[in-house]
């Protein structure tokens, strides 16, 4: 049994997941109480699904980028239990949870996230045949920044405010993905954390580490 988290931004989302179902998923808009909220959501999962702490064999967490207060809180609480019970840890890149919902393509995707001060943090995907790779490493920019930078056909998905998807959707090569495939759902984490598990890909909890901000330079191609 794995279990989830993501506190990557206000949005928090949690799930349970054993390879073959996603037993419980929640997702819900924190603000700023991630530190009140998140141990008793958990919590609240586990006694929902009928499952103790104990039955956790694993645990996912996003590692941003994001807010660094918001991240810390996750991943504070993740490497505790990791570390108490001695149980795997496995980081995931915040924007690959949502490149991870969107369907496949022949054109790039601009997966982004909220970073504050009227900033987005974006990262560039390519479908290379098996699913979207990342190509280089987050980077932050204004919206009219990165619009900018794509002057060429592009799915553009994550967290976005109402006028920011107005903005997008006058951009006519632009696809703007569906606000439901903008979020960012845990199970879909749950996924990508149990994948890396089962190949024994993880991480050490005393080690790993949110992902910062690049600053913005080399272009989405």
């Amino acid at each position: 049994m794995l279990v989830a988290l993501d506190t990557s931004t206000a949005q928090i989302g949690l799930a349970l997941y054993d390879g073959d179902r996603v037993l419980g998923e929640t997702n819900w808009v924190g603000g700023r109480h991630h530190t009140v909220e998140l141990a008793s959501a958990l919590s609240g999962l586990l006694k929902r699904c009928g499952v103790s702490l104990s039955g956790v064999c694993a645990l996912g967490v996003a590692i941003g980028t994001g807010s660094f207060t918001s991240l810390r809180v996750g991943l504070s609480l993740a490497k505790g239990v990791a570390l108490a019970r001695n149980i795997p840890l496995i980081g995931i890149p915040t924007l690959d949870v949502i490149a991870a919902a969107q369907p496949l393509a022949d054109i790039p995707l601009a997966a982004l996230i909220q970073a504050g001060r009227t900033r987005v943090a974006f990262g560039a995907y390519q479908n290379l045949g098996t699913g979207w790779q990342a190509q280089g490493a987050a980077r932050g920019a204004t919206l009219d920044e990165l619009l900018t930078e794509l002057s060429y056909p592009a799915v553009v998905a994550g967290e976005l405010t109402s006028e920011e998807r107005k903005k997008i959707s006058k951009v006519k090569h632009l696809r703007l993905a569906s606000p439901a495939l903008c979020v960012r759902r845990p199970a879909l984490l749950a996924e990508l954390a149990w994948a890396r598990w089962q190949a024994d890909d993880v991480d050490d909890p005393a080690a790993l580490a949110p992902i910062y901000l690049h600053a913005a330079g080399s272009p989405i191609e």
